[in-house]
């Protein structure tokens, strides 16, 4: 018994990039924001968790240019951030 594969009638149907994807950045808008966080990944021997404010301006700024979708940081994983520069922002008014 043989069975033809014809891939040749399966048509491509595109979608879109999974969450998580995004395009590269030709021009360079966020070189700054991603060499802060590559340097402090490297400094810090790749533990992540203490480059949080980094990759956090990092993300701001590719959503900024839309080379994300725009998401809140608090579905991002940032919500602690948030809270910390939102305390630190009222205490500075204050003085």
């Amino acid at each position: 018994m043989s069975t033809a594969m014809n891939f040749s009638s399966k048509s491509f149907n595109p979608r879109p990039p999974d969450k998580g994807s995004f395009p590269l950045d030709h021009l360079g808008e966020c070189k700054e924001f991603k060499d802060k966080f590559m340097n402090c990944l490297r400094e810090s021997k790749f533990d992540n968790s203490l480059c949080r404010q980094q990759s956090k301006e990092y993300l701001e700024c590719r959503m900024e240019r839309q080379l994300m979708t725009k998401e809140p940081l608090e579905k991002l994983g940032f919500k602690d951030l948030i809270d910390s520069n939102a305390s630190e922002k009222q205490r500075q008014m204050k003085t």
